[in-house]
């Protein structure tokens, strides 16, 4: 078998000794366009918007949660006690957001956004209802699912919990936020006046 490759290729050689490569001279360099008005203006526009999209939270792949399934999160840090009266609802709620009719992109665009003006605000307990998403396609609760993921994701958030059933249940979360800069300064001044 190797003979017949060494064969061939003597064979190749000699058919192509003659053969000379071309001189071409007449290489006309390409000059670069430059970009129109409106496609340096949508490059721009582009450009500004990932600037002031400072919405970090991902629509990469999730862990599925089941629509009845109960769900709980805390940070290090959130005391028993404290999460056990999260659990029970007895915090009083002071916004909420309902998730209900929004599709993922908004869902995510809302969430981010209420859970930073609650902290700036100083919001310490929210509500946040997300629904069961039993007949969600093309998963059953897709939405609940990334709502938990999210407020994960969120640094304002010290914890959240599945709603009492008078609060929506397994279909809303209570979440508990951090305090902001302003209540922690309140905080420490209060704390040094004893």
């Amino acid at each position: 078998m190797r003979d017949d490759f060494s064969d061939e290729f003597a064979e190749f050689r000699q058919q192509m000794a003659d053969v000379k490569p071309i001189e071409n001279n007449d290489v006309v360099p390409v000059k670069k366009r430059k970009p129109s008005a409106a496609q340096e203006a949508r490059r721009q526009a582009a450009e500004r918007q990932l600037e002031d999209d400072i919405n970090y939270l991902s629509m990469e792949f999730v862990d599925l949660v089941e629509p009845e399934e109960l769900v709980e999160f805390r940070r290090d840090g959130v005391q028993h006690g404290v999460f056990k009266r999260l659990k029970r609802g007895d915090y009083g709620i002071e916004a909420s957001l309902d998730l209900h009719h929004h599709s993922l992109r908004q869902a995510r665009e809302a969430l981010f956004d209420f859970i930073q003006l609650c902290h700036r605000r100083g919001v310490r307990s929210a509500i946040v209802v997300h629904g069961m998403g039993r007949h969600s396609k093309p998963h059953p609760a897709l939405l609940k699912s990334y709502v938990v993921k999210w407020l994960k994701q969120l640094e304002p958030v010290m914890a959240f919990n599945s709603a009492q059933r008078h609060h929506g249940g397994a279909g809303s979360v209570y979440v508990m936020l951090r305090k902001n800069a302003e209540q922690k300064h309140e905080n420490r001044e209060r704390h040094q006046k004893r």
